[in-house]
């Protein structure tokens, strides 16, 4: 037997190994057909587990405080933000099904494998904004408990400390993969239903309902902003829905992977979010709070307190969890040489440093939030738009093609580009930057027009990244090979 044979029989053997311990090793190859063993209903923890967040409470609280809006509007805000954008993540998760494999490895059928690097490119930079907001959240928690529990303040070297745990646990759970993931999701929902329900009693018995019900109604323009702002975060997994939907059997029903990843999204972000505003009632301070986490702990009684932040901190290490489970596979689409499992150790890295700036930095957590929310929808709307409408005209992916990134691969079009894909990504992008206003970045429409000052610019991207892809002409769909794909090369 050759080297290269004994050294590739005991590659195989480590991976399959691995797997049996419960580490996914397979990366952006697609899944084949007998390993396609998933149910859509298993989606519905995903996406519950995806908006564990105190964030969506003080998000709630900002609806009242902020925007001036009353109770039933709120509860509007709340249902049509995760209507609006867990639909879209639910009919891009389709893509998965079809394909078997990642969004970013199934977005080099729609852009180019040359050109699918811009927008993988500025969706990976932005996936670090977002493990960093988490990451960042987490160790609040974590640092709120500590000074409950032992009186102990925060410092800097405790700060750096916590940091660092939440991005290790992080770094564990998604480098093990999605049957890791999954497994925490599943114990994550029940744990963050049980909690909810018990600070829901609480609100119910300590609220003044008279002064709740009692505020005037809000502008429509500031329902309008609400629902925009709230539905930009959900917008930022987009990309990722195919990363949890590419072990579905193809015979799976897409309405039932729209339905489950709206309905998980829903359990979640709704009743956070008229919570937030219900609170707002009596501690007001709660929506612009540069520690809200801490916030939570001085207004929730002690029993109570330390247990939900506890799940507050379970919930943002699985948000975090998942984000840099997908960015492992968008690291290896850029062209990192890695096991999917070390790739995702490169946005560990990434957002331990970030994170320990914005911690010890900067003066305004929620307005830096609220700032990278607002480019970070417009970052992944442009995607959004143009992969949605490739969807409608593609209906399987060549598997061989996908993993193929020389010139013969058949999705190499001109030059490694689809000059429609990649135009039309350009045109959304910078129609939606010229619509966006935040404390980072100010675009010339952003208060001239009623797009611009309901925060609607990551829309704009949508409808003109979508329209400009679907009236340039296109390569021709390749349709897709029979037999083995080939080796990856990334």
């Amino acid at each position: 037997m050759s080297t290269t044979a004994h050294h590739d029989g005991a590659l195989e053997h480590l991976e399959e190994s691995l797997e049996h311990h419960g580490l996914e090793t397979r990366g952006l190859e697609p899944v084949p057909d007998s390993e396609r063993t998933a149910t859509p209903r298993g989606l519905l923890p995903t996406w519950i587990a995806a908006n564990i967040s105190v964030l969506l409470l003080t998000m709630g609280a900002g609806l009242a405080v902020s925007f001036g809006l009353n109770f039933w509007q709120a509860l509007v805000v709340g249902t049509a933000a995760p209507a609006v954008a867990y639909g879209l993540v639910g009919v891009i998760g389709v893509a998965g099904r079809r394909g078997g494999a990642p969004g970013m490895a199934l977005s080099r059928a729609v852009f180019g494998q040359r050109g699918n690097l811009l927008p993988g490119a500025l969706i990976w930079v932005a996936r670090w904004g977002w493990e960093t907001i988490n990451a960042v959240t987490g160790a609040y928690a974590l640092l709120t408990v500590l000074d409950i529990l032992f009186g102990i303040r925060s410092n800097t070297p405790l700060v750096v400390v916590t940091l660092l745990l939440f991005v290790l646990t992080t770094f564990a759970i998604s480098g093990m993969g999605i049957r890791a993931v999954q497994r925490c999701n599943r114990w994550a929902t029940w744990l963050f239903g049980a909690f909810s329900l018990l600070v829901l009693g609480h609100l119910v018995v300590r609220t003044d309902w008279a002064g709740v019900f009692g505020r005037g109604a809000g502008p429509t323009a500031a329902m309008v902003t609400g629902v925009g702002l709230i539905a930009a975060g959900g917008m930022s997994w987009a990309p990722a829905a195919p990363d949890f939907t590419r072990y579905l059997p193809g015979t799976a029903s897409s309405a039932a992977i729209v339905r489950n990843t709206v309905g998980g999204a829903g359990i979640v972000v709704l009743p956070m979010v008229l919570m937030g505003a219900v609170m707002a009632s009596s501690t007001p301070d709660l929506a612009t709070a540069t520690d809200p986490v801490s916030f939570l702990g001085a207004v929730l009684p002690l029993w109570l307190a330390v247990p939900y932040l506890l799940i507050a901190l379970v919930g943002m290490l699985l948000i975090n969890a998942m984000s840099m489970y997908s960015a492992g596979f968008t690291a290896q689409t850029l062209g990192f040489r890695l096991p999917r499992h070390w790739a995702v150790c490169v946005n560990a890295v990434i957002s331990l440093v970030l994170g320990g700036v914005l911690m010890l930095a900067a003066t305004s957590f929620m307005g830096s939030f609220v700032a990278f929310l607002s480019l970070l929808a417009v970052a992944f709307s442009a995607w959004v738009g143009v992969f949605g409408v490739d969807m409608l005209r593609r209906r399987e992916y060549d598997a061989t093609a996908l993993l193929d990134t020389t010139p013969s691969s058949a999705y190499w079009y001109r030059a490694g580009f689809s000059p429609a894909a990649v135009t039309a990504w350009a045109l959304g992008l910078a129609t939606g930057l010229l619509f966006t206003s935040c404390d980072w970045f100010t675009g010339p429409l952003a208060s001239d027009d009623p797009v611009g000052r309901y925060g609607l610019g990551w829309v704009a991207t949508i409808v003109v990244s979508g329209l400009s892809y679907a009236l340039l002409p296109k390569p021709a769909v390749v349709p897709a090979t029979a037999g083995e794909p080939a080796p990856l090369a990334v």
